[in-house]
């Protein structure tokens, strides 16, 4: 079978990023095939107006797509998860989760069922089918958020983005036709898809979280006033009262059992070792040098790696402040993701 005639599977959202790699792959001469997913049961036209966007898109194409509803294998791995790691006080990742268990988990195996020898989404990050990259434009590169994808999936694998900008990916596809100029004029899409506001409005759905508690020094005296720990992550600086405080005071821990938060000045969130588990490596060694990513937003910072026991120890070779358990700790050497992990404890 001739390379170009190969049938490829794109994950469209209704976004630029995915209608412009469609369009990309097309040119290319790949057979090219859309795949919406429904990811949550939004009454508000959510769907039905990225489903709008998809359509034009399909049509100027001549392609058509797929609609997978997978809002019950949504809910339970990546919402539920959301909402329970907030209540038992962790900070969670569910791009991460969506990334490895429904993008490239479901809507992988779905593409592979209907012929497709690709999956390839509007991510800005490389692969090479064996390890992930970090994209040329480094302030959207989304290798971070990828870091967990069963390495089983990555030959399938495909990311046309990843060595453009943003803003040229958003010039091009309103230049291209009047389907993908309205996608450019419209709001870009939240960060995560079922956050319209703020993460706390999702979580008083299910619990009662604004019951106010005390706020501890890291001695255990009571300071002051919070008005809910779920309010709260490791790092938060506002929002309760310190009595008495000349000094900035950050939340260096929740405590769901009591309700209480524990405070302290910027030195106490230093951080100097991680534990995490449930590994996802992309390499044999159990012992190596590399840097670190400990959120998405961070610089990555030289350690030491060791892992035995399905748990992974990390010493940092430079103190990092305010590191949340839940949140990802990932391996990289240079550009290339070689494995990430939970992180479970830091000290």
């Amino acid at each position: 079978m001739n390379e170009k005639q190969k049938k490829v599977m794109v994950g469209m959202s209704g976004g630029i990023d995915s209608s412009v790699t469609a369009y990309m792959l097309q040119k290319e001469g790949y057979e090219v095939e859309g795949i919406y997913l429904k990811l949550h049961n939004r009454t508000d036209g959510y769907h039905e107006r990225n489903l709008g966007y998809i359509d034009d898109v399909a049509k100027f194409l001549n392609i058509k797509y797929h609609i997978l509803d997978l809002a019950d294998e949504f809910s339970k791995e990546v919402y539920d998860y959301f909402v329970d790691s907030y209540l038992e006080g962790t900070t969670p990742n569910p791009c991460v989760k969506c990334n490895r268990q429904i993008k490239f988990g479901a809507m992988l195996n779905f593409a592979k069922k209907h012929g497709a020898n690709f999956l390839a989404t509007g991510h800005y990050a490389k692969t090479d089918g064996k390890f992930f990259y970090e994209a040329d434009d480094k302030t959207k590169d989304q290798s971070y958020f990828l870091s967990q994808v069963d390495k089983d999936a990555l030959p399938y694998m495909m990311f046309p983005l990843s060595t453009y900008k943003k803003e040229d990916i958003v010039k091009f596809g309103a230049d291209l036709d009047v389907a993908y100029k309205k996608i450019t004029e419209k709001s870009e899409s939240q960060e995560i898809c079922f956050v319209e506001t703020v993460y706390t409005d999702v979580v008083k759905r299910h619990a009662n979280i604004d019951i106010p508690g005390k706020v501890l020094d890291e001695q255990g005296n009571v300071v002051g006033e919070h008005k809910g720990y779920a309010h709260y992550t490791i790092g938060k600086r506002r929002g309760f009262t310190v009595h008495g405080a000349h000094d900035p005071h950050f939340v260096t821990k929740l405590n769901p059992k009591d309700n209480t938060i524990v405070v302290g000045k910027k030195e106490s969130l230093e951080v100097n070792e991680v534990v995490g588990n449930n590994l996802n490596m992309f390499i044999d060694e159990t012992k190596f040098s590399c840097s670190v990513k400990l959120r998405y937003r961070s610089t990555s910072t030289p350690c030491e790696v060791e892992i035995k026991d399905e748990k992974v120890y990390i010493t940092l070779k430079e103190a990092v402040y305010g590191v949340a358990t839940g949140q990802l700790a990932v391996f990289y050497d240079d550009q290339k993701v070689i494995g990430s992990a939970w992180i479970k404890s830091t000290k």
